[in-house]
């Protein structure tokens, strides 16, 4: 499905407009070589851009209300909660990608959202990120193959350039599960964590689970995206560290316009004590999350899985394999994998017993073999000095009869 939609309203530029003058050619200085970013610039305002965000977490924390409200447009459907006795709303059990086309000024952008299944509805959660990470190594493994090609006219690429992990807001900090699928995405693509429904917790409580968050991702190693901090603008730099500074990013969803008491208009959540609003960094990290993923560092995002994530795995299969070889699927029996290492467990643990049992079984036997062999030799002593005995007996008896 693909949708056009032309979005002027929006508060952050894709990319920032031509100046409104420019010199002829016959008035530039030296040969010219100056304009070439704006050459660039041309080119790529015609040809528009493709962002591919991938959204990722429990079933329920408000994946398809926040890329609504990222892109202030309809992008997904969201699901129908109104009437109260209706079924329950239907999970996302495979992965769903939605395609649609924004311009802003001109610029086009060819978006597309990938919803992925919820982890944690299943009573057990092994090998819930296998889909995922299939997907992401499919789709390298696509573009790649299409490089391959004699003709690479119109390749389509489906490369996952953010992906945006939701949190449970519990408060607490991250769980087994979410340590694991974290640490398999950060790995193979620009993984951003984001907390899910912020306006749950109170600013005390959701400071200590952002440095909770923090202080596992640090243990535990996993890979999260990290911006260029560092630049020749000091305005860019200190912008810079203050989006990084709210890793990981608490946000707020919602595609309803609500009044404050102050009588604005804002898209928030109305509440009995007040209004929570999207886009008011008292509240959470929605405007931080939005410039980095369109405003300030998409072209960082898009170039970071090009350069690294892309080439890694590129270089990883060209390693291991030949010149247009399917890749291997090392995935392909994961699920049974466990149990396949379980039975090989158990069945080793058997026949070790059994070999426990055999030994024991033998040593009785040895034993019980000495014990019959020392009573047979016993009972041979016993009939030596029997016959010893009677042979005395026989000749003191013919002793006694000769002398008579």
């Amino acid at each position: 499905m693909t949708d056009i939609i032309k979005n002027n309203a929006m508060e952050e530029t894709l990319i920032s407009p031509p100046p409104p003058s420019a010199p002829t050619s016959s008035t530039l200085p030296g040969t010219g070589i100056a304009n070439l970013p704006n050459q660039r610039h041309k080119i790529v305002a015609k040809n528009g851009a493709n962002f591919t965000i991938m959204v990722c977490g429990e079933s329920g924390v408000g994946k398809t209300t926040f890329v609504n409200t990222l892109f202030t447009s309809t992008i997904k459907e969201p699901k129908n909660l109104t009437k109260r006795h209706s079924k329950a709303p239907s999970k996302t059990v495979q992965i769903q990608i939605t395609k649609a086309e924004l311009e802003e000024k001109m610029f086009k952008v060819k978006l597309t959202i990938i919803d992925t299944p919820g982890f944690g509805d299943y009573v057990n959660n092994r090998h819930s990120w296998i889909p995922i990470v299939d997907f992401i190594d499919d789709q390298h493994e696509k573009y790649m193959r299409q490089e391959q090609q004699p003709c690479r006219k119109g390749a389509i690429d489906m490369r996952v350039h953010a992906c945006l992990y939701f949190i449970k807001p519990t408060g607490h900090t991250l769980t087994p599960l979410d340590i694991e699928v974290m640490k398999r995405l950060g790995s193979r693509v620009n993984l951003i964590p984001v907390i899910a429904k912020a306006d749950t917790l109170t600013p005390i409580n959701l400071e200590k689970f952002k440095q909770n968050i923090r202080e596992v991702i640090a243990a535990q190693n996993i890979q999260v995206y990290t911006c260029p901090i560092d630049s020749d603008d000091e305005t860019t730099t200190n912008r810079n560290r203050t989006i990084m500074a709210a890793l990981p990013f608490a946000v707020i969803g919602s595609t309803q316009d609500v009044i404050t008491m102050d009588g604005r208009k804002v898209k928030g959540r109305e509440y009995s004590w007040g209004v929570a609003e999207v886009e008011n960094d008292a509240h959470c990290d929605f405007k931080k999350l939005r410039s980095l993923l369109i405003r300030t560092h998409m072209l960082d995002l898009i170039t970071t899985t090009e350069d690294n994530h892309y080439e890694n795995y590129r270089q990883t299969q060209m390693e291991t394999r030949k010149f247009g070889e399917a890749r291997s699927q090392p995935n392909e029996n994961a699920k049974f994998k466990e149990d396949e290492e379980s039975l090989r467990k158990r069945f080793t643990d058997q026949v070790k017993s059994e070999e426990q049992r055999f030994r024991q079984w033998e040593k009785q036997l040895l034993n019980e073999r000495d014990r019959l062999h020392k009573e047979l030799e016993s009972q041979g002593e016993r009939i030596k000095e029997l016959q010893n005995e009677l042979e005395s007996y026989y000749y003191h008896q013919r002793d006694k009869s000769v002398r008579k």
